[in-house]
């Protein structure tokens, strides 16, 4: 493995075509399949940060990569391969330096334009439309719950698939109108049974999934996978176990270090962003936490 230290922040690979560059990720069209690398950027309120988590892309592609083959039984997913050997191309093969371990080869889809979030526990965003409404995306929950509370079921609490500014949560009915009643249905049904299947298997490992994302795409045989990338801590909020107690924010996996930082600071959440310092290798330690937690083996 790549013991890199500097953070990878872009990509230029000239002899292929770059056909997104997200938040994160740096994706190319390579024929029917997507060439999709997970640089070490950040983004924090919406806003890509100066500075890249070293590490980051190959835990994002690592875990990724455990899920989708973890969930295969229950889900067809996009991945075809995160070995750089096995993709077939002399080109990605000379940049193996800089994409090896933050790499897949995926298949080309038609994405839906809906995040499929499912909530096991009351936090971020739906725990503040439960203060207001005391419900979620339309789902009416139990009076008197806490912040961090695990609520009596988990639920499909979607949103819109922005492509700039904030996602927006909406009903299912929402969904409905997006996509169709028989499609709306089986996104319920698939995102449920992955995080379903993905919660038990990492309580064993001492780690709370208290929500997450999914997204999904359309095949041109016309069937419903998994895309994207699955169950990281950039798409879902992980909690140790240990020291799980509700009625306040619980300690995480995730990149809240550095939103807390960021508050802390009274950043105005408009770019340029602010460099980080101290707040680099702690949040790196975090994401290099949550591979080990989960996949029982260390990535560096």
């Amino acid at each position: 493995m790549n013991k890199e230290t500097h953070p990878l922040l872009t990509t230029n690979i000239q002899q292929l075509t770059l056909c997104n560059r997200g938040k994160v990720r740096d994706i190319y069209e390579i024929n029917d399949s997507l060439l999709i690398i997970a640089t070490d950027r950040i983004s924090a309120f919406d806003v890509v940060l100066p500075s890249g988590i070293p590490f980051k892309g190959m835990v994002l592609t690592g875990l990724s990569e455990f899920w989708f083959a973890y969930t295969s039984d229950i889900v067809e997913n996009h991945l075809i391969t995160t070995r750089i050997e096995h993709m077939g191309n002399p080109i990605i093969s000379q940049h193996k330096d800089i994409l090896d371990g933050r790499s897949m080869l995926a298949k080309k889809v038609k994405v839906i334009p809906v995040e499929c979030v499912i909530r096991g526990y009351l936090a971020g965003s739906g725990w503040k439309e439960y203060r207001e409404t005391q419900s979620i995306c339309g789902i009416k929950l139990p009076p008197g719950l806490k912040e961090s509370d695990k609520l009596p079921e988990p639920i499909f609490t979607p949103s819109t698939k922005a492509t700039t500014g904030h996602d927006e949560n909406i009903p299912f009915s929402g969904v409905i109108d997006i996509t169709g009643k028989k499609l709306a249905e089986e996104l319920k049904e698939k995102s449920m049974k992955v995080y379903l299947k993905a919660r038990d298997y990492a309580s064993d490992r001492g780690i709370i999934i208290c929500d997450t994302k999914f997204e999904w795409g359309i095949t041109e045989d016309n069937k419903t996978i998994l895309i994207d990338e699955v169950l990281t801590p950039d798409s879902s909020r992980f909690w140790p176990q240990e020291g799980y107690e509700p009625g306040r924010p619980q300690h995480s996996y995730d990149k809240q270090f550095i939103r807390d930082y960021l508050e802390s600071i009274r950043w105005d959440k408009e770019p340029p962003a602010p460099p980080l310092r101290l707040t680099l290798s702690k949040t790196s330690e975090k994401y290099l936490d949550a591979y080990k937690a989960i996949t029982g083996k260390s990535l560096i």
